[in-house]
Formats: C-alpha cells, structure tokens, sequence
C-alpha cells in the first residue's frame, strides 16, 4: 500500500512539473478576463460559437473514438517515404510580388503590399509539444532561424498545433507586431512578447496599421471561425478562436484558420472580394464533423465564397485524424477540376506566387 501510495504522489508531483513549463501558459490577468467576459460571444462562462457546435458528432463517446484512433495502425495514415520539400531562402524574395511559402500543416509565411505575415508557425518540436505531435519524415526543414523580419504575426487559436511554444520563443526578436483572438495574448506576454506589439481581437474588429505612406497602410479584420479552444483539461472556450482578413487597399487574403463549415463563408465574400482564400484541409472526421471542414464542406465553402485563388492548409505534417495522409491533396485537386477553381497548392518550401 505505501508503494502504491508512493507512486501516486510521484505521479502527481510529476504532472504537477510538467504543467509548470512555459507552454501551458498561466492564469489570466483581471483585466484581460474582465475584457473578455464583455465579448458579446462570451456568455455562460465561456466563448460560443454563432451556431450550436456540439464537439462531438459521433455514434460512439469521444474517448473511445479517439482511443480508437490512436490504437489504429493504417499504413496509410502517414507516409512510407520522406515527403518532398523545397529549402528556400526566405531573407532573399522578392520584395516587389505577392507570394506565399507553406511551411506544412498550418503554417505559412506570405508577403501581400510588402508586408510580411506570419501564421501559426509551429518551425520546432520540443517538449511537451513533442508528445502530441509528431511529424512526417521531411516537413521538418525550416526553423525559426530561417525566418525574416515578420511585420505580423498572426495566431488564429491557442491549439497545440497553431500555438508553439519554442517557435515562438526564438521568434521574438523577429517580429514587429502579434495579432491574435481574444485571450491568447496572455501566452504571449508571458512569453515575453511585449503588450505593446500585440493586438489582441474580438471577431468583427479591425486593426489598422498606419504608415507615413499611405500606399503602405492596411488593415487586418478578425472574423468568426466555428471551432474551440482548450489548450489543456478544465479550459475549454476560455480563449477565442478566428479566422483573419489582410486587406492592403488592392488586395484581400482570408486566413480560415480552424473551423467547421456554417454561412460565414458567404458573408465574407458578401463583403470582399477575396483574391487568396487559405483554407482548412485535412485532420476532419465525422466524429468531429462540426469543427473542421469534411472535404464537401471545403467544397461548399469554396463555392461560397468565390476566391479568385485557394491553397489548402492544415495537412501533409501530422495525422491528427484517420484519413490518408494523401487524401486533402486529392480532395483539393477534385475540387478544383470539378469547379474551375484556380488552385494554388505546392509542396512544402516552394515559393507561390499569387
């Protein structure tokens, strides 16, 4: 019994460490919960979705679809050979052209006015971030350190997977300016990101980055997405997810960010024309079909919103789901035949044009 007794005390005290490193994050300042309980998509102790999103839309529990999941041994849900990849000089492209370079799953860097903006970069793999996720052989080929100056970073949720620790640690000196939903700031600052750099943003609300030129302003607009926080157990929807707009003045790009499909996609192209749409593709399942987009839903979306160009994210890094590795690129490519629409899609490293 006291052996018993004795390991379960180291077991506590060990999960006690574990969740004392950075990448947990802390508890929430007064100030920035007070502002957060005045969101209007705030309401009975956590942020809402506009639509009622039930997480779980499986026959079976949600334990035991994921337990399924973990124990299943598909071949074919990760790749039997490195995948190709493409090291670029990122310090080095042009500064004149809009372009946009995938780092894998949902991570890019893209340049639009020549500005430069960084999306959920996830460019390491320590612990803990290192026991969820493991990537495929090859994805791993750039690093912080390949990274430019980043006029924005752009966070759109807290989820391991879009929010990394160590990535964004070595990143700091890099970058001018942090835009995120509301909440996920408090990671940031506790990384020792200055508040003063860092917009933090409901959905509807604008940033507008100023210039002495004026040909250089623009704005970036945070817009609804239907998904959910919870960066560890007890902390569901206790910060906001998003979607983004950069709008330069000639050009707009919608970043999706994480979230199943519902009418934001025809409101947004209600209200811009969208010359480069970056859409969620990959890691979906029925059992979780409300909040990541099922590949007809991606299609509907597309529809929707009538993007003058699309590239697919949130695939070829890490097999979050039971589907094949390959399938997002093929559901791309079909939607794309069957619509006319001018997909983007490259592998990871090449240098897009757009």
């Amino acid at each position: 019994m006291l052996i018993l007794l004795s390991i379960l005390v180291l077991l506590v005290v060990a999960a006690f460490a574990v969740l004392q490193h950075p990448a947990f994050g802390r508890r929430m300042s007064a100030e920035r919960k007070a502002r957060i309980e005045a969101s209007p998509n705030w309401r009975d102790g956590m942020f809402r979705n506009q639509l009622p999103t039930p997480q779980f839309t499986g026959n079976t529990n949600m334990l035991k679809a994921m337990w399924t999941m973990l124990r299943r041994k598909d071949s074919n849900r990760v790749p039997k050979e490195p995948l190709p990849a493409v090291k670029t000089d990122l310090k080095n492209l042009p500064a004149d052209r809009d372009w946009f370079v995938w780092f894998g799953h949902s991570s890019y860097l893209f340049q639009l006015g020549g500005k430069r903006f960084l999306v959920d970069p996830l460019l390491k793999m320590e612990f803990p971030s290192s026991l969820m996720l493991k990537p495929f052989a090859g994805t791993e080929i750039y690093t912080p350190e390949d990274m430019p100056e980043i006029d924005v970073l752009i966070i759109t949720h807290e989820h391991w997977d879009h929010l990394d620790y160590a990535t964004l640690r070595d990143l700091r000196p890099k970058v001018k300016h942090a835009v995120c939903p509301l909440g996920v700031a408090e990671y940031l600052e506790y990384w020792k990101y200055d508040p003063s750099i860092i917009s933090e943003m409901d959905w509807g609300d604008i940033r507008v980055f100023e210039s002495n030129n004026a040909e250089e302003a623009y704005c970036i607009h945070c817009l609804p997405s239907r998904h959910f926080s919870n960066r560890f157990l007890g902390k569901r929807n206790q910060t906001l997810w998003a979607a983004f707009l950069v709008d330069d003045g000639e050009r707009n790009v919608y970043i999706g960010g994480d979230g199943g499909y519902d009418g934001r996609f025809r409101q947004v192209r209600e209200q811009w024309p969208i010359d480069l749409a970056v859409m969620e593709n990959g890691q979906y399942n029925s059992n979780w079909a409300n909040i990541h987009l099922l590949p007809q839903d991606l299609e509907q979306a597309i529809l929707d919103m009538q993007p003058e160009q699309v590239i697919t994210v949130h695939h070829d890094k890490f097999a979050l789901s039971t589907h094949a590795w390959s399938e997002p690129d093929s559901v791309a490519h079909a939607i794309a035949q069957k619509n006319a629409v001018k997909l983007l899609d490259q592998p990871i490293g090449t240098i897009i044009y757009f």
